[in-house]
């Protein structure tokens, strides 16, 4: 393990198997762990902002009632943070559902050695690097990330999904007019506009999931674990805020967005690009403009006639 000294945040109840574990990996000698343990979920997520743990251990036998939602509560409040869940052999069902409200892995009590801790142990800093090297690829005009940092995000949220058998939502959405606002406005309208069309598209989507600027016009945001909100319900909500967003637009006038959408399971078997790619192609595809449906005037006598 790294002689780096790593901050773990823990709950964990009798017997303390992961604390024992912990110790031997990391002896007091070589002063290589900063380990806080707590007695209650309420107390860990309390000790949250003072730790600033890059590691979070919870106990479910200490997340009663509902050891779910102690999950979720956790998740919530630290959604950046890797969260590992210790269960007793009779909960094990629950530690496995536990991976849909948030926890990266699940540890079983009478198997938590020094191999296998250690073995979480590198998942979950390995995910704390990817997150750090994914925020050095965001981009400076509207802080979203990039295209690659997208695609380095998006493959691993769909390794996620593929274990927790669960479904991702892209949506990719882009600027049609952005060249005849610089035409006409100039490149501040330009700028402008990029910002609140990036606005826009983060705050249709929870802080978890992921939202990106693809190239000059073009976004995306991937909804992780999409069931609810449905695909419908989150295209619903943008059309909304497109629409009191063109509303109160101003001298630059309304914007000419176009968005597509599809969803992912696990039973496709495709890499996050090609995903990515699909969706993207209905970007490319004409525009449809919408015409309002009258009838002829022949086809009106033929109607009557009727």
């Amino acid at each position: 393990m790294s002689e780096k000294k790593l901050r773990i945040l823990l709950t964990e109840g009798d017997p303390a198997e992961t604390t024992a574990a912990l110790r031997e990996l990391y002896p007091e000698s070589q002063d290589g762990l900063e380990l806080t343990i707590v007695s209650t979920i309420p107390t860990l997520i309390a000790m949250l902002e003072i730790v600033n743990p890059e590691v979070i251990f919870i106990d479910l036998s200490l997340a009663q009632p509902d050891p779910l939602e102690a999950v979720h509560r956790v998740h919530r409040s630290a959604p950046e943070v890797p969260l590992i869940v210790l269960a007793d052999g009779s909960d094990k069902n629950c530690a496995a559902q536990s991976l849909s409200q948030g926890a990266l892995d699940y540890l079983l009590k009478g198997f938590i050695d020094t191999r296998t801790l250690e073995r979480v142990l590198r998942a979950a800093l390995a995910h704390n690097t990817l997150e750090g090297l994914a925020d050095l690829l965001r981009d400076s005009l509207t802080g979203l990330y990039v295209r690659d940092g997208f695609l380095t995000l998006g493959k691993r949220a769909m390794e996620t999904a593929k274990r927790r058998k669960s479904t991702l939502f892209l949506l990719c959405m882009r600027i049609d007019n952005l060249a005849a606002l610089r035409a006409e406005h100039g490149p501040v309208a330009v700028e402008s506009s990029l910002r609140e069309v990036a606005a826009l598209l983060a705050g249709g989507f929870r802080g978890t999931d992921i939202v990106a600027r693809l190239g000059e016009s073009q976004f995306a945001a991937l909804a992780v674990d999409a069931a609810e909100p449905s695909a419908p319900v989150l295209c619903q909500r943008l059309e909304k805020r497109i629409a009191m967003l063109n509303r109160d637009r101003g001298p630059w006038g309304p914007f000419e967005l176009r968005m597509s959408a599809r969803s992912w399971s696990p039973k496709e078997a495709m890499a996050f690009s090609e995903f990515l790619d699909s969706v993207e192609a209905g970007l490319r595809l004409p525009a449809i403009p919408f015409i309002k449906e009258t009838a002829s005037p022949k086809k009106s006598d033929a109607a009557e006639k009727r």
